[in-house]
Formats: structure tokens, C-alpha cells, sequence
């Protein structure tokens, strides 16, 4: 029987593109093992999915001066050895890699063990991590047609961004159930990351009274970023964070308002939703969200308000402003060119792993 070992971490974002590759990957026979970091987001979310889950030492890759550095390279290089280990005791036909600091030992570890290796790139520009395994890559996935540029000709493959199946399957009466909502007014869904996004939960929160004159809010608001206080705010409901639940609260959702990573971006092109996204700025990221959101607005997807322009009257206006536009968006997103990439990139691992 084939097996193959699934990695990546840090954030849903770097998981949740695995996940949608689960079923495709069952359904032709394969053994499916993780490789994580002990006690990230991705261990919780991978048990779930029932799949045998091996937790590493990961130390952070930095482009910057920071003392952290002197210390991670002690965990990269023991994620490295214990990486190894679960390699060698698996032996795994293949190892796909979403990317996050977690796989780049695992990625090191599969070539030294000459198991082929795909690598898969969601944004615009690639990141660190997968800089740091495309040489040791078989093939090397990747999301906007504008990455082909940075990735070695022979490699680059394009296939889009997976997305899980039950996104597009949500119940739009579960969703009100979920958050209290009728249907007598539209609902924004803020989704501000798996991680939160704390300007955004500030700059939503000082609006609310202007919105929810028009409005219904459900707000994704992060981990320990729930606020007292709002408990009977008519018409607002705040969420930690969502996974069962989400595909039933896009669906009740007629407007977003979202960071623009691209696994969300791809979850919301897959849902029709029209989005008004807030990329992060290039002092508090290195840009990737900008250009991703930058795509999406070319493409008539998506509205933007850089973070530097982002407040509450702002947010008011361009909010009102996607809501009436509403149909235009859709109608651009209905028209996109999906790539179906969760079989493709599964159809990509056989073809690798026959050779």
C-alpha cells in the first residue's frame, strides 16, 4: 500500500490545504502520516482528521537579526534528526510539503533519504521556508500565474490552491442558528486569521454601532481576542475560532471583510462571497498579503483598504459600498478559471511517485 507523509505549520493556512487533499489521497489508497510541530495549530487539526501525528522540535526561520535565532537553530536541527527518525520507520513513498518553518526539516530529511519531495507555494511571492526547499523539491506547486517567474521552469507546476470540499457545502439556516442572526438583515463575516488579526477586531469593534443599523456581524476574531461585554449586542456574534462551523457561516455570510492570505482567498473565491480584504502592511509582514489582494482586485474578485487607511468611517463606507456592489463581484467570480487543484496536485503525487 502507498503511503505519503502530508507537512506543514504555524497557521490553518499552512493545514487546511493539506486536509483538502485527504479524501482525494484515501480514496486512492493511500497511507496518510503528518509531520508537525508538538503544539501547534496543525496537531489539533490533523488528529481530527484521524491521521497518525508525529509532533517535532521547530525552530522559526528569520530574515531579520533576532537573539531567537541562536536558539532555533538548536530546534531546526533537532527537528531535523527526529524528522529523520519518523521517516525512516514510515518509509513514505512521497512527502508533500504546504510549507511553514515545521517543514523545512522534514523536507531536508526526505532528500537525504532520497524520498521524492513536492512542495506547494500559495502566495504571490515565495516565502522563506519554501526558498529554503525548492532545491531539494521534485516539483513545486504554486497558486497565482504570477509565481511562475520565481519558481525553475522544470519544477513549476500550476495548480491553484486546494480548498476543502465542505466549504461549498454549507447550510445557510445552520449558519443563523450559529449566530443568532434572522434573515431580515445582511451579515459581514470578519475573518481576521487563524491567529486573529488585532487591528482589525479594533477598528470592526468601534464600528459596530454605525453597521449593525444595516447589518448583522459575525466576527472570527482569534484566539483569547473575544471580548466581553458584547454578549447581548443584538445582531453581533464573536467566534474564537471556526472549523466544523465555517462552511455554514459563509454560507449565511453576503459580505466579508478579511486579511487576504491566500488560503482564505481561495476559500472565498470557492464560496462566490464578495470581500472588502485588508492585507497586512509591509512593516508587519513581507508584503505577501498585499500582492495576493493586489491579484484579486485585478481579477474584479475582491475590494482592498490597504491597513494604513483602515478606520472606522473608512470601514463604514467601503463596507456599504461592497454591499451594493455586491453583484458585480459575484458575477466576476463565477467566471473564474478554477483549477480544481486538490486533484490536481493529487493526480501530480501519483504521476511523481510512479517515477
Amino acid at each position: 500500500m502507498k503511503s505519503i507523509v502530508l507537512t506543514g505549520g504555524g497557521t490553518s493556512g499552512h493545514v487546511t490545504p493539506n486536509i483538502a487533499l485527504v479524501p482525494r489521497l484515501r480514496s486512492r489508497g493511500y497511507n496518510i502520516y503528518y509531520i508537525g510541530s508538538k503544539n501547534g495549530i496543525e496537531k489539533q487539526l490533523i488528529e481530527k482528521e484521524g491521521i497518525t501525528y508525529y509532533g517535532i522540535p521547530a525552530g522559526k526561520l528569520r530574515r531579520y537579526f533576532d537573539v531567537k535565532n541562536f536558539t532555533d537553530i538548536f530546534r531546526i536541527i533537532g527537528g531535523y534528526g527526529q524528522a529523520l527518525s519518523v521517516l525512516r520507520k514510515i518509509k513514505p513513498d512521497i512527502v508533500f510539503s504546504k510549507g511553514g518553518f515545521v517543514s523545512c526539516p522534514v523536507v531536508w530529511a526526505a532528500w537525504s533519504l532520497r524520498i521524492p519531495v513536492i512542495i506547494h507555494e500559495s502566495d504571490m511571492t515565495p516565502g522563506l521556508t519554501n526558498k529554503l526547499s525548492a532545491p531539494f523539491a521534485k516539483k513545486v506547486c504554486y497558486t497565482f500565474p504570477e509565481t511562475k517567474k520565481y519558481v525553475v521552469p522544470e519544477k513549476a507546476v500550476l495548480t491553484g490552491l486546494p480548498v476543502r470540499d465542505e466549504i461549498v457545502s454549507g447550510d445557510k439556516i445552520k449558519g443563523y442558528k450559529l449566530c443568532g442572526f434572522s434573515g431580515n438583515k445582511p451579515v459581514i463575516m470578519v475573518i481576521g486569521g487563524s491567529q486573529g488579526a488585532e487591528n482589525i477586531n479594533r477598528v470592526v469593534r468601534s464600528a459596530l454601532k454605525e453597521l449593525l443599523g444595516t447589518f448583522q456581524v459575525v466576527h472570527i476574531c482569534g484566539r483569547g481576542n473575544v471580548k466581553t461585554g458584547y454578549e447581548n449586542l443584538k445582531g453581533y456574534k464573536q467566534f474564537e475560532y471556526v472549523n466544523e462551523e465555517l462552511p455554514d457561516i459563509f454560507a449565511c455570510a453576503d459580505v466579508l471583510i478579511s486579511r487576504a492570505g491566500a488560503t482564505v482567498l481561495f476559500e472565498i473565491l470557492s464560496v462566490k462571497k464578495p470581500a472588502l480584504l485588508i492585507p497586512l502592511s509591509r512593516s508587519a509582514s513581507r508584503g505577501d498579503q498585499i500582492l495576493n489582494a493586489e491579484s484579486f482586485k485585478k481579477n474584479g474578485y475582491s475590494d482592498v483598504l490597504p491597513e494604513e487607511e483602515f478606520t472606522e468611517k473608512s470601514l463604514v463606507d467601503r463596507i456599504n459600498e461592497l454591499y451594493r456592489n455586491r453583484n458585480k463581484y459575484i458575477k466576476a467570480m463565477q467566471n473564474a478559471d478554477m483549477l480544481n487543484p486538490a486533484e490536481k496536485i493529487v493526480n501530480l503525487i501519483e504521476e511523481v511517485t510512479k517515477r
